[in-house]
């Protein structure tokens, strides 16, 4: 990677408001919130520690995906040929319109809390506010999920931890490799991203040796074999949404990233084909070279096919890889989660000592020990209307999104921008109008439960914005002072504190 030198124009006077009742101070834990850039955000770590192009590519890959486990439920919904066509089409027609999003505005607003300064800048604090309640909700009820996922993995092989067992020894090894995993987590983002490029590696060499040793078995017929009775549409978009769903989350981890506004929208490229290609090419193989029909298509069946293709040792490879990729995708979201709370508090939507970083790793260690706690709390509900809650929960934070950034580049000309999706506005309203239609989709399909659980949620959230404000007033919680995106012109000369707006 080429370094480039970059000059540092603190717009802000780092100093206490008593009046405000508010600190520029990210409270204990060593490593402040960083000075503010030439943009008026907060910069984040050092350099040696900033997030390059290889390894945000795989960060933003096991947040998205991780690998194609758990896409064989769509071809049990639907059959190979319409599974196929959905994951040669689901990737471009959702992915992409995020995907551009998300460069342009984390080049435009290249700080931590990504989506959250966006609808912050767009429509204010109640709005960034809930928009971060949604889309950290959603995220931990997601990173919850792969603790568990480990431990069934681990469960063929010490019984007392499978999954149904629901015994100390299950679990004590839940939160185990939960507390595990997030101390890794604290060791440095700088870590946790080359990490995940091993992991990545690793997670992917099996199904790329499948796929190659399936080349001279498939057969194009065995992609029309269609299900047996009626088609289960409703199971085929969930599965497609929920294997292909994230693109913004490292946008959270903005400030971290190096030369955001040229490695952003590069590793978002490169990711939209990676992703798409470590589905398609590996069920193209497994249901080319096969012939088992798809009501056998259960969780799992990869590694069988690729049993069936290439042997027991590349079986119980991807089942390996499964692990890994579990826990790429735990310490892929659970960093995206933990700088989104440093962000929101960097905007002063949270208490300063969310901001709070680790002496020697930079790492929002307050931010992260909080998201592990909530980890833990959810990691023994039930997950059936959970799961459905984090989706409606993501589709309407992802609905806001696009709303700030058509609002933004409609409102916001004077905006820079150091990338620039290359449409004007009314083809960026089309664009974001496919996506927006299965979010809407997403939402209108679920069940009262669900309705009535995100609306709770909902509720919670404004009840936080409503404390945090009850805070700030008493004086009961210190606030950063830091520039806010809602209050700042971009071009530092027009700073607010943040206790002149919340």
């Amino acid at each position: 990677m080429d370094q480039q030198n970059q000059t540092i124009e603190p717009l802000l006077q780092r100093q206490q408001q008593e009046e405000d009742g508010t600190s520029v101070q990210g409270g204990g834990g060593g490593g402040g919130g960083g000075d503010a850039d030439t943009h008026g955000h907060r910069r984040g770590s050092s350099n040696s520690n900033k997030l390059t192009f290889l390894p945000l590519i795989f960060l933003i890959y096991f947040e998205v995906a991780g690998g194609p486990y758990g896409a064989e439920l769509a071809v049990k919904a639907a059959g190979p040929l319409f599974t196929l066509l959905g994951f040669l089409v689901f990737p471009f027609a959702w992915g992409v319109p995020e995907s551009l999003v998300t460069a342009e505005l984390s080049a435009a607003l290249p700080g931590n809390g990504g989506f959250v300064r966006w609808a912050d800048l767009a429509f204010g604090p109640l709005a960034g506010s809930l928009l971060g309640t949604w889309k950290y909700l959603s995220c931990v009820i997601n990173i919850a999920a792969y603790p568990a996922l480990v431990a069934d993995y681990l469960g063929s092989v010490i019984p007392a931890v499978a999954a149904g067992t629901g015994g100390r020894t299950r679990t004590g090894t839940v939160v185990g490799i939960t507390l595990f995993l997030s101390f890794v987590n604290y060791t440095g983002l700088s870590i946790v991203g080359w990490g995940a490029v091993v992991l990545g590696l690793v997670s992917l060499a099996p199904f790329v040796l499948m796929t190659g040793i399936a080349v001279p078995k498939m057969w194009p017929r065995r992609w029309t074999v269609q299900v047996e009775g009626n088609k289960d549409w409703r199971l085929f978009f969930n599965t497609l949404f929920w294997n292909l769903n994230y693109w913004d989350s490292a946008s959270t981890m903005a400030g971290e990233v190096e030369r955001p506004e040229r490695t952003f929208p590069r590793a978002l490229a490169v990711a939209v084909v990676l992703i798409a290609a470590s589905y398609l090419l590996p069920l193209m193989a497994a249901t080319g070279a096969t012939d088992a029909p798809p009501d056998t298509w259960a969780n799992g069946y990869l590694a069988d096919a690729a049993g069936i293709i290439g042997g027991p040792w590349l079986k119980y490879w991807i089942e390996a890889g499964a692990v890994l990729s579990s826990v790429g995708m735990f310490e892929a979201q659970l960093s995206s989660g933990a700088f989104q709370l440093l962000g929101m508090a960097e905007l002063g939507l949270l208490p300063a000592v969310f901001a709070s970083r680790a002496t020697l790793s930079g790492t929002p260690w307050v931010a992260i020990a909080a998201s592990t706690a909530v980890t833990l709390a959810v990691s023994f509900l039930s997950f059936d209307d959970v799961v459905a809650t984090a989706n409606f929960l993501y589709s309407l934070g992802t609905l806001l999104e696009f709303a700030a950034f058509l609002w933004l580049r409609a409102t916001r000309a004077d905006l820079k921008r150091p990338y620039r999706v290359p449409l004007p506005l009314p083809a960026l309203a089309a664009m974001c109008a496919v996506p927006s239609a299965f979010l809407a989709y997403v939402c209108v399909v679920a069940g009262w439960r669900v309705f009535a659980l995100a609306g709770g949620l909902t509720a919670l959230g404004v009840g936080l914005y409503g404390a945090m404000r009850l805070c700030r007033s008493r004086k009961w919680l210190r606030f950063e002072t830091g520039v806010v995106a809602a209050a700042e012109d971009h071009q530092g000369d027009a700073v607010v504190s943040a206790g002149d707006r919340v």
